[in-house]
């Protein structure tokens, strides 16, 4: 059994919005893997550069304009080191993940891929991980297959080379699912793919909070995820991309900052990587708030953090087993800190009205995730979910609405 000394979060008093009273009673948030809270030093960071610092970058030699433009490359640095990557230049800046897939899309699958190839996706993927590869399915002539999900929630290599053919070229996996909290092992997934030679793309944005993340010791051919599931802003993406892809990929984009010179009528060139894919002003204010977001984790330590949100979702998971008419979805030999349920036989949403009703914070539905709720046999599920600052009285207050709710219900 944990013991309440390793429940505690000792970071909990970082993030204000977890003050805040829902229906006069203190806000239990649990909620994390749609959007991570934020903590103080992140907006502050975020108001100095509106107070202090406000210009555009990559644009002015004035002094302003020279320090957000230094500032936010530093953060490109710090993205690259927080994510192992072999260079910042590697790094591309976007709104988010759902922004970088579709660059890929819209780049390398489009100029690279020809009618009659093939992408395979998961069951399990977030629909931000699916609608692109559709979409240009359709455009191009493509063919996707689908990987399907096991009984308990995780992915088997073995179906995975069941699929491949000599046409199949791109390969499209989440690292964590937003569901079930599988943490998908996708090196192994890399390093088979590696042998037919298809380009693989990892959705990270459940992964990035959770566990430390290489993505040269993944080898992966692009790595995507948002700031706002690592305790950052919305409006702010990455997009990691291995190096020799960037000649496989032209702009998709076109205005300011992206170009090298402007000829009229068809004379224009495009600036170097990444540079080419930011096209217009960036959310300056988010990137430096991702700065900000990166160096609070660093200097707490990923691992600590992995191991308390460990120790929570055990926690939870057995406090969970003692109550009646809990369903419990997937069981994953490994699982980041998210838990999809069900009590049954009543809809998520009523539950999940009653939640809100005792100040609970959780995320009912179908989670951007219509395949996979499909895989389930719901059409909508609540999931729980965790992150550093969640402590044992949140998962104690959690279990007792459960109680509240199935003696209201029954």
């Amino acid at each position: 059994m944990t013991t309440v000394h390793q429940l505690s979060s000792p970071w909990r008093h970082d993030f204000p919005a977890l003050n805040t009273k829902v229906h006069d009673k203190p806000l239990v948030y649990l909620d994390t893997a749609a959007t991570a809270q934020t903590p103080l030093s992140v907006i502050r960071r975020m108001n100095d550069f509106y107070q202090h610092e406000y210009a555009n970058v990559h644009r002015g030699i004035h002094q302003l304009s020279m320090t957000a433009t230094e500032n936010m490359e530093q953060v490109r640095q710090q993205v690259a080191g927080y994510i192992n990557a072999p260079d910042a230049q590697n790094i591309v800046f976007t709104k988010g993940t759902t922004e970088a897939i579709n660059l890929v899309a819209q780049t390398f699958v489009k100029n690279q891929l020809k009618p009659g190839d093939e992408i395979i996706v998961t069951e399990m993927e977030h629909h931000a991980n699916l609608v692109p590869w559709q979409m240009m399915a359709q455009a191009g002539q493509l063919t996707i297959k689908v990987w399907p999900v096991t009984p308990s929630g995780e992915l088997e290599v073995s179906d995975l080379k069941a699929l491949i053919t000599d046409r199949t070229k791109f390969l499209a996996v989440t690292h964590v699912s937003n569901v079930l909290g599988t943490i998908n092992p996708v090196r192994d997934y890399i390093q088979l793919a590696r042998q037919h030679q298809i380009a693989v793309l990892v959705d990270g944005a459940q992964a990035v909070l959770h566990q430390q993340t290489d993505v040269q010791d993944l080898d992966c051919d692009f790595y995507v995820f948002s700031a706002h599931k690592l305790y950052g802003p919305t409006g702010t993406g990455v997009l990691y991309v291995k190096p020799g892809r960037y000649e496989q990929m032209p702009p998709w984009e076109g205005g300011g900052a992206m170009i090298k010179k402007v000829i009229l009528p068809t004379g224009t060139t495009y600036n170097h990587p990444p540079l080419c894919f930011e096209a217009g002003t960036p959310n300056i204010a988010g990137i430096l708030g991702l700065g900000a977001a990166i160096d609070y984790i660093r200097n707490i330590g990923i691992d600590v953090i992995r191991s308390h949100e460990d120790n929570i979702l055990r926690y939870c998971l057995e406090q969970l087993q003692h109550i009646g008419d809990v369903e419990i979805y997937g069981t994953p030999k490994t699982r980041a800190g998210t838990i999809a349920f069900n009590l049954i036989p009543h809809h998520a949403y009523d539950v999940g009205t009653f939640f809100d009703h005792y100040g609970v914070a959780i995320r009912t539905g179908h989670h951007c995730a219509m395949p996979l709720i499909e895989k389930l046999g719901q059409n909508s599920v609540c999931r729980a979910s965790f992150g550093m600052y969640t402590d044992q009285q949140d998962i104690d207050c959690f279990i007792a609405a459960i109680h509240h709710i199935k003696a209201l219900l029954d």
